[in-house]
């Protein structure tokens, strides 16, 4: 009698024959994405009902974003080092079941310090969902089809927070913020279940089957002073003792973390990547494109309030154009990869992203909506573009081996991007509210976004080639 693994078994090996394999593995992980990423501004924009219900504070409630962004983070690189050793596969489905009964437990949260860790918990193994399933995505896809597949996972990527950011609100406002977790658990159940069923471990070579302890930990301390010095330091004060002694510890684990790497025979992140300038460049580019959006997404929500004098809900329903058109843009940027090439179209799509920063800067000095509008939209619109080639010449540029290894040093490198934009940003700000101050301010990140382009610029043509090579029957299915 055939097992339910036989079944399974049985099940993918006659999608293969049919050439829809990718497509399931590409729906299948996308949702896992989707699930794991869109609570987040849901609470973001409940923060004050949140604060209500448990008779707390908006400034204690803030920890409920910033600690699992923070968190996140730094278990990036640990979930796609684990990811390369024990199997992608089960990676991702251990992270999306636990991240979803995380969410259930949410509801139940009876203190702002227990919501606090329940979502810091449930965001770090939700972490585990992102370059796992970039990995299993890349090792189905064909070379030169994975910019296409970049491409619908940034849409996810950036569609899932501007859903939450859209109806987050007025759903709480609705429901309540508790029945919203209850139903993401409830509703998870049904996508875990078929990652389990669709997806198909590529087993790792015998390179990567072993973990590298102290290289996670050092780059996770390297990785989470920086995140905390930025984050803390806009609130506490640059010269807070805490902060002091974070940003202290940065350089001492930066360089435990490369003299382990030397010596450690199966290293957690390779230093001859770095050597690379496919890989290294993108990675810059991508640090400081972050800066460059974050830090103007940020700012104009308090532009908008402090110097126009918008509402709450106008304000909310103009910042909504952001992620609208970069969710629209992503899938097209890996169209136009594939016409004109993943340089071109990245370089093009940093350039907008630098234009739209001008546009701000000019709406800002002028108080014009309307300029602050197309310049929202063009910010989406240079990100949405840039994202998936930017993406695809980084993984091109390693082996299968180090792929969910390097999805997750991509995002960590954003991550802290992020941090250090909307730190740089609000300290050129200086809180105030001025046409002028703001201005400046969004000159500042057309610099900082300007320096992405000077690093696209210097991209080689060349790559490395994947050591595994989809079959012909797949390879058709995903380019239908």
């Amino acid at each position: 009698m055939a097992t339910l693994q036989d079944r399974r078994q049985a099940l993918i090996a006659e999608r293969r024959r049919r050439g829809t394999y990718q497509r399931w593995v590409l729906i299948t992980c996308l949702v896992g994405v989707f699930a794991t990423s869109f609570p987040f501004t849901i609470l973001a924009v409940s923060l004050g009902d949140i604060a209500a219900d448990f008779g707390s504070t908006d400034t204690v409630l803030t920890w409920v974003v910033s600690a699992p962004m923070l968190a996140g983070a730094v278990a990036l690189p640990m979930f796609g080092r684990l990811g390369d050793v024990l199997g992608q596969r089960r990676v991702f489905v251990t992270g999306f079941a636990l991240a979803s009964v995380l969410a259930g437990l949410t509801a139940l949260a009876w203190s702002p310090l227990s919501l606090i860790g329940l979502r810091t918990l449930s965001q770090v193994v939700g972490a585990a969902t992102g370059p796992t399933s970039m990995a299993l995505i890349m090792r189905e896809v064909p070379r030169e089809d994975r910019v296409k597949a970049m491409g619908w996972w940034s849409l996810v990527g950036a569609g899932a927070p501007a859903l939450g950011l859209a109806v987050g609100g007025p759903l709480v406002e609705a429901i309540g913020w508790r029945p919203v977790f209850v139903a993401q658990a409830v509703l998870a159940v049904i996508p875990v279940a078929a990652a389990w069923f669709v997806l198909e471990e590529v087993p790792p070579s015998g390179e990567a089957k072993r973990f590298d302890p102290f290289g996670a930990v050092t780059l996770a301390l390297t990785a989470g002073g920086i995140m905390f010095a930025l984050t803390q330091g806009r609130q506490w004060g640059w010269l807070h003792p805490t902060v002091v002694g974070a940003a202290l510890a940065v350089p001492v684990a930066a360089a435990l973390f490369v003299r382990t790497e030397r010596r450690v025979p199966s290293p957690l992140l390779p230093l001859e990547l770095l050597r690379r300038r496919n890989f290294v460049l993108p990675l810059g580019a991508e640090f400081f494109s972050g800066a460059s959006y974050m830090g103007a997404f940020v700012l104009t929500p308090l532009f908008l309030r402090g110097v126009i004098g918008s509402s709450l809900s106008s304000g909310a329903l103009l910042m909504v154009l952001r992620p609208a058109s970069l969710s629209l843009a992503s899938p097209v940027g890996g169209m136009l990869a594939v016409k004109f090439g993943e340089r071109p179209t990245a370089l093009f799509g940093q350039s907008v992203l630098t234009l739209s920063m001008v546009v701000f800067a000019t709406g800002a000095f002028t108080e014009t909506v309307a300029l602050i509008a197309a310049a929202l939209v063009l910010q989406g619109l240079g990100t949405g573009v840039s994202g998936p080639p930017m993406g695809s010449i980084y993984l091109n540029a390693v082996e299968d081996d180090h792929i969910g290894m390097s999805t997750a040093t991509k995002g960590m490198t954003q991550q802290i991007g992020n941090a250090l934009g909307i730190a740089l940003l609000t300290a050129v700000y200086g809180g105030v509210s001025t046409d002028l101050a703001f201005a400046r301010a969004y000159v500042v990140a057309a610099g900082v976004a300007a320096l992405s382009v000077v690093m696209l610029s210097a991209i080689s043509r060349a790559a490395i080639p994947s050591r595994r090579q989809p079959t012909p029957a797949t390879a058709r299915a995903f380019r239908r």
